[in-house]
């Protein structure tokens, strides 16, 4: 297992040169926007406009600040996602344009190669201890709003958006919050992966 801390994570352009992106993880290690199999990143949207597109890539989108966005996608009636709505996936190489509902947001975005990897993510508030289930090939586990500690490996405390990372040798983890927490759980699998 390993924690990814957010004052280390990496920011870049968007593919489209419209915003900035902050890389959490990204496989292969140190793979380009158009060369990974998956990729988790958070994203400030400052301003309505067009998406990046990204071939053969299928993405789930989560506001995780703002008021939140409509997302319009070609061959798909428009969708509303904010903070409460359900996490939102859709194939990221169609035209796709975002209009912001009050002011700009920040999102978390999961990208996996269809041809290669698949994904799902939970959104989970928590305010007991609780198991996490980690059998998939990578589980991600970003916190939101920090104050979590991971029981497992040592009491390690998570703050605010870092992430603890692990792999199919841990069954699950228990995370244990010190107060009322959202926690992303972001499952990665291979397509011929069983279950």
């Amino acid at each position: 297992m390993r924690i990814l801390r957010a004052a280390e994570y990496r920011s870049m352009p968007w593919k489209n040169g419209g915003g900035v992106t902050t890389e959490i993880a990204v496989s292969p290690t140190g793979a380009g926007l158009d060369d990974f199999d998956w990729r988790v990143s958070i994203a400030r949207v400052e301003s309505s406009g067009p998406f990046s597109q990204f071939a053969g890539i299928d993405r789930t989108l989560a506001v995780l600040e703002g008021e939140g966005i409509v997302l319009e996608i070609a061959g798909y009636p428009p969708t509303s996602i904010n903070r409460a709505t359900a996490l939102f996936s859709f194939p990221a190489d169609v035209q796709t344009s975002a209009t912001l509902i009050g002011g700009p947001i920040t999102d978390l975005n999961v990208m996996t190669r269809r041809s290669r990897m698949t994904h799902s993510v939970e959104r989970l508030v928590v305010s007991a201890p609780v198991e996490i289930r980690t059998e998939a090939r990578t589980t991600l586990i970003l916190c939101l709003d920090g104050d979590i500690t991971v029981g497992d490996i040592g009491s390690v405390l998570l703050g605010a958006l870092d992430t603890l990372v692990t792999d199919p040798s841990t069954a699950g983890v228990l995370v244990q919050p010190a107060h009322a927490t959202t926690l992303f759980v972001i499952r990665i699998g291979g397509i011929s992966d069983n279950g």
